[in-house]
């Protein structure tokens, strides 16, 4: 076979291996491998697996991703998830779909200590989901609420995928995080609007709950002070220049320890249990950045990014419908594989292409982290539709996906938002 017709068989072994459900860092790894060797010979396959997965797992930029996930992780044992929730139903559980529109605005704040979208979906899953129940939510639509929001977590800062992709072009991490501010609030408010829509359309979805005194209210605000407290310590030092991006995970996963010591419950057992989440956590993403370089270097020596993006570049169509075209792309690759993975795998290819063309950088990679969240929701792969499942076996996974199909709207209306104004991602890092 040519090389081209390798690369295409590999990428199809690939999708087979995903549908399989096999972890999609042993999938890249074992066709990347495979593909190098059939191309490249054994030896030189041998040769490259080992020294691929050394230079992940010594990369120091890489380190700023088990510092931010050990935050998230501090954060969640402390209880700063539930407080969150508890202080978002205060405020507006008397409306219609008062419970989705808190679990909309606590996951956004959980996703500012986060950076995980799985972790956000699950953790505030466990939470919101009970609740929904005792008073009798439409199931789709509770679990669907949950699902995309859960999204939230890889736009707001820290993202994970944030400083994945700032690795790999070596753009700042904290301009990235910056461009995701206004993209994730607006997003927040189109998701509160579409349940709100939804409800006033048919209020059975979501009963309003209980309402609550103006006294109420105030004090439910002191469960919010906790991650503000860690968001302007982690990601305001890094604003400032005051830590690097590594110091800044690092001082955020101290402060969050902090303030779980100072919560009846956080105990030595707690405080191991969430090190090794975290720690799982890390290494899940290592790894699939280790198998994504692998399979990276079988697609390099497979000409098919090459030969990808001479068809791209040359479409005699303008800059904008280029760019069109690979953001379809961006979506139909989410079908088939977790963000993380797509981003790695693709950013090669596609972002010298979006350079030549004029492409602002940091609003390509909000673009596509957009993009990425209509992955972890929808089918096959749908990531957060999975965890969600996990969580409330009893309901049926078709029914969780057509919760999420409303809130897929949103984020389509987002990525418009984005292609007509770019300053929306721009203008905050233009400050810096």
């Amino acid at each position: 076979m040519t090389p081209e017709t390798t690369g295409l068989a590999g990428i199809g072994l690939l999708v087979i291996l995903f549908l399989l459900r096999m972890p999609v860092a042993f999938s890249m790894t074992v066709v990347g491998f495979l593909g190098f060797a059939y191309l490249n010979g054994m030896e030189s396959a041998l040769l490259l697996l080992p020294q691929d997965f050394f230079d992940t797992f010594s990369s120091y930029p890489l380190s700023v991703i088990p510092t931010f996930i050990l935050m998230g992780s501090f954060a969640f044992a402390s209880g700063i998830s539930k407080r969150l929730y508890s202080a978002s139903y205060t405020w507006v559980g008397h409306l219609r779909g008062g419970l989705t529109i808190a679990t909309v605005l606590a996951c956004s704040g959980f996703a500012a200590i986060c950076g995980s979208t799985a972790a956000t979906a699950a953790t505030m899953g466990k939470i919101a989901l009970p609740e929904m129940r005792k008073y009798k939510y439409d199931p789709s639509f509770a679990t669907g609420t949950v699902a995309s929001a859960g999204t939230l977590g890889i736009l707001i800062p820290p993202s994970t995928v944030f400083i994945v992709y700032g690795i790999l072009t070596e753009e700042s991490i904290g301009k990235l995080f910056l461009s995701g501010l206004l993209p994730g609030a607006i997003l927040t408010l189109l998701f509160i609007a579409t349940v709100y829509g939804l409800c006033l359309r048919n209020p059975e979805l979501g009963p309003a709950g209980p309402a609550t005194t103006w006294r109420e209210k105030l004090v439910a605000f002191s469960g919010i002070i906790e991650a503000i407290i860690l968001f302007a310590l982690a990601v305001g030092g890094l604003f400032l220049g005051w830590f690097s991006p590594t110091q800044a995970g690092g001082i955020g996963a101290f402060g969050a320890l902090v303030i779980g010591l100072f919560r009846q419950g956080f105990n030595f057992r707690v405080t191991l249990e969430a090190t090794r989440d975290g720690l799982r956590t890390a290494c899940m993403v290592l790894f699939i950045i280790a198998g994504a370089t692998v399979f990276g270097h079988f697609m390099a020596i497979s000409n098919i990014p090459f030969e990808l993006a001479d068809w791209v570049g040359t479409l005699p169509i303008p800059t904008i419908a280029i760019m069109g075209v690979i953001i379809f792309i961006y979506f139909v690759g989410g079908f088939f594989m977790d963000s993380m993975a797509l981003i790695v795998v693709t950013v090669p290819i596609f972002f010298p292409i979006v350079r030549t063309l004029g492409f602002d950088p940091i609003w390509f990679g909000v673009i596509i982290v957009l993009i990425a969240e209509m992955g972890v929701i929808t089918p096959p792969v749908g990531v957060n539709v999975f965890v969600i499942k996990g969580i409330a076996p009893d309901i049926p996974l078709h029914h969780i996906f057509r919760g999420i199909l409303p809130f897929l709207g949103a984020l389509i209306v987002m990525a418009v938002l984005l292609m007509i104004f770019p300053q929306i991602a721009t203008y905050l890092p233009s400050l810096m």
